[in-house]
């Protein structure tokens, strides 16, 4: 799974009318299926007084893990529209939202289908597409006197972290896959073992 994946930049938005009938692509990048369904329920919530929030999402995990519904819209015509972009674009970890207000004229199913794929295509490239590589999280903690050690290695490697400074000092870090073991043993090393080091 360390080969280099193709999934959308940030979060991002589109939207557009179609005979009344508003429609808002809402896509986000997410790691894994808890993530995904996270941001499902996020648009879910914030948008509750819309008509239907059709959801499709594809994730690395084992095993892969791609998902759609039509949300109460007519069985085919949206949720699979909205997942056949994804897939197209031969997008993962990418979660997509699409939320339409009703406008009082039924679009059938092909019109639908046309703009919840729609909807779906302009929120991709509205966020952009990236190349990435899987990522791997790990929480560190050590004492003050390791935590400048365990700092400088992480800002030397350019690992992305998040720093906690409470009783202990806990690093959040994330970093790609393929730079995982080593950076852990560096800091073991660093901190002379001292350093408590947990999958995060």
């Amino acid at each position: 799974m360390a080969d280099s994946y193709r999934t959308v930049a940030g979060r991002a938005e589109a939207r557009f009318e179609v005979r009344g009938s508003e429609f808002v692509g809402r896509v986000a990048p997410v790691e894994t299926v808890e993530a995904a369904e996270a941001f499902v329920a996020e648009v879910r919530d914030a948008y509750a007084d819309a008509t239907h929030n059709v959801p499709a999402y594809r994730v690395r995990a084992s095993p892969f893990r791609e998902y759609s519904n039509d949300d109460g819209e007519p069985s085919g015509s949206a949720g699979k529209p909205a997942l056949n972009v994804l897939q197209q674009r031969e997008l993962e970890n990418v979660a997509a939202v699409v939320t339409r207000y009703y406008g009082g004229t039924n679009l059938g199913v092909g019109g639908l289908a046309r703009s919840y794929s729609r909807a779906v295509k302009e929120g991709v490239d509205a966020a952009g597409v990236v190349e990435s590589v899987p990522h791997e999280r790990f929480v560190v903690t050590v004492e003050y006197d390791d935590s400048g050690s365990v700092r400088g290695l992480l800002e030397s490697a350019g690992a992305e972290f998040d720093a906690d400074y409470a009783a202990d000092v806990t690093f959040a870090v994330r970093v790609p896959e393929t730079e995982s073991a080593s950076l852990r043993d560096r800091i073991r090393s660093a901190t002379s073992g001292r350093a408590d080091i947990e999958r995060g």
